[in-house]
């Protein structure tokens, strides 16, 4: 794959900035060297971090609009806004299904927002390696708003709490009240609540069962949930107090060091999902060569533990004068 051109990606080249998501989507080699030659250019006098959003919510909720409002806002203050959006992946390509936001098209020509689908690469929680990766790319280059939207609701949504700084769980009148949010298992990992198309009716009864609950619940990290309203659909209706109530928990995060801890369990989560990843390819590799034509009796009777310590004293070694077993492990992988 071609070379990364640094100075055109820390000139704001969204071109640039495509090329090097793609490298993270294919898990070409080089994408850490290439991180370091971004924070190192960029030193210690460069913007601030991200500010990373999570925004679920249920199908037809108005995630995208939400979104699309939120960067007009963002954008009036001069923040350049990313927005990751993870769809689904076609069974027949492995690509996003649905492709770039249609409706946030409005923002094609402007320089300071960068739009990317990217499929969910079969992760139950709908957040891939490859949009974490993008994540710690768009923090470098010191993009202060960066939206990461999920496609549906549920427990198998919780894994974007590993990623965001502020989750927001948008929900509709339309679409249930306060109670099946409950029981789709998402209160404990929501910061904001956006109640959307709040010019249906039924708007003050999620309001208020979405208010009881959080009085129920217990703080996480000091924060209690707080609820909002908008109509994404009628310009900047409610987005900009949802704006200010992001706002409001950054600088919560910050205050509170709680900001510090979600970094370091984002890099804890993200170095356990590549080992784990790295590891599995290997186990791969190596029951293709030697269990793979195992008569049915004695596959019926093999103890997997067994085969899996097996593999797991292959992968890491004894250590031998004071190996380090990272690198122990990334040279075995190399070997295979």
């Amino acid at each position: 794959m071609d070379a990364i051109d640094i100075d055109a990606l820390l000139a704001g080249d969204t071109r640039s900035l495509a090329r090097a998501i793609s490298r993270l989507e294919v898990g070409a080699e080089g994408t850490g060297a290439l991180l370091d030659q971004l924070w190192s250019r960029r030193g210690h006098g460069g913007p601030g971090s991200s500010h990373v959003v999570g925004l679920t919510g249920p199908p037809g909720s108005g995630k995208s609009t939400l979104a699309d409002s939120l960067t007009s806002r963002w954008r009036g203050q001069q923040r350049r806004v990313a927005v990751l959006a993870v769809d689904p992946n076609s069974p027949f390509t492995g690509g996003a299904i649905l492709g770039d936001r249609v409706r946030m098209q409005r923002h094609a020509l402007d320089g300071g927002v960068f739009i990317r689908s990217m499929g969910a690469r079969g992760h139950l929680g709908g957040v891939s390696l490859a949009t974490r990766g993008a994540v710690r790319l768009l923090d470098a280059l010191g993009w202060e708003m960066v939206v990461v939207e999920t496609v549906g609701v549920g427990q198998s949504e919780l894994e974007i709490c590993e990623i965001a700084d502020t989750v927001v769980v948008v929900t509709t009148p339309g679409q249930g009240d306060g109670v099946q949010v409950s029981k789709a298992g998402i209160t404990e990992i929501a910061d904001i609540f956006a109640v959307n198309k709040a010019d249906l009716p039924g708007v003050e009864r999620v309001t208020r069962e979405l208010r009881d609950m959080i009085r129920l619940s217990k703080p996480r990290g000091g924060w209690l949930p707080s609820v909002v309203r908008a109509t994404a659909t009628q310009g900047l209706e409610g987005v900009n107090d949802l704006a200010q109530a992001i706002d409001s928990h950054r600088a919560h995060l910050e205050g509170s060091g709680e900001l510090n801890q979600r970094l370091v369990r984002r890099l804890r989560d993200e170095v356990v999902e590549l080992v784990s990843r790295r590891a599995g390819e290997y186990a791969l590799r190596v029951l293709a060569e030697e269990a793979e034509d195992l008569p049915s009796e004695e596959a019926r009777r093999a103890d997997p533990e067994r085969w899996a310590a097996s593999i797991m004293e292959r992968l890491l070694p004894r250590r031998r004068n004071n190996e380090d077993p990272g690198a122990a492990l990334a040279a075995a992988v190399r070997r295979d």
